[in-house]
Parts: C-alpha cells; structure tokens; sequence
C-alpha cells in the first residue's frame, strides 16, 4: 500500500480503515493490470491509464467514485448514489462485492458487460 494512503487512513475510525482495505483489495482483484495507487487532491485514487476509481472516506461511509457505477444502478437499489453518481457505502451495509467488482473492472478497463 502507498505510504501516503496508509497515513491518510490514520485520520479514521477501524472499521472504516477494515472497510476501505475491502474496497481495494476489490480494486485490486478486478483490474486487468495492477492500478497506480495514489493521493489524488488528497483523496486515495486507483489509475489505469486515464480511468480512475476514487475512495472517500468518511466517518460512517466510503463514497466510491468510478465511472460505471450508474450503469449498475438497478442492482444497488439499496445503496445511496449521490447527484454526482457516487456510490455510498455506509458501515452497517452488507458490501455488493459482486457487483463492485464489475463496476472497477468496467471503469478500469474502459469496457461495459451490458447486453
């Protein structure tokens, strides 16, 4: 992990930290090669390329920014996506793995699993 990010993670409660080392390690799994791992505008940033998925953390949530999340709205029916199109992940949620792991590979790769 990218000691700039390990630190930033210092500034959070556990399980936000617990929930953020998931959502990477996600990142991680889905990207055809490894992402560039970097503190963008002070916020934790995964790059191939040009496309991006951003974690923000919060106290009780990990807003998760990346490009394909609208394209999956129907199956997050139970998770906030904000005006912007993040998706929250608030602690008490169970994590749609499944479907996060599309979202990462969709928006890192540049390709869409849509019929």
């Amino acid at each position: 992990m990218n000691g700039q990010i390990r630190e930033y993670l210092t500034n959070y409660p556990e399980e936000i930290s617990e929930l953020f080392l998931l959502l990477r390690k996600l990142i991680f799994e889905s990207a055809p090669d490894q992402p560039e791992e970097k503190l963008w505008a002070k916020l934790p940033s995964y790059y191939s390329g040009e496309a991006f998925v951003r974690l923000i953390p919060f106290r009780d949530h990990i807003n998760i920014e990346a490009q394909a999340v609208l394209r999956h709205r129907e199956e997050l029916a139970g998770y906030k996506i904000t005006p912007k199109g993040m998706l929250q992940i608030y602690l008490k949620q169970q994590v749609p793995e499944a479907v996060l792991l599309r979202i990462f590979e969709e928006t890192l790769t540049g390709c869409s699993h849509e019929n």
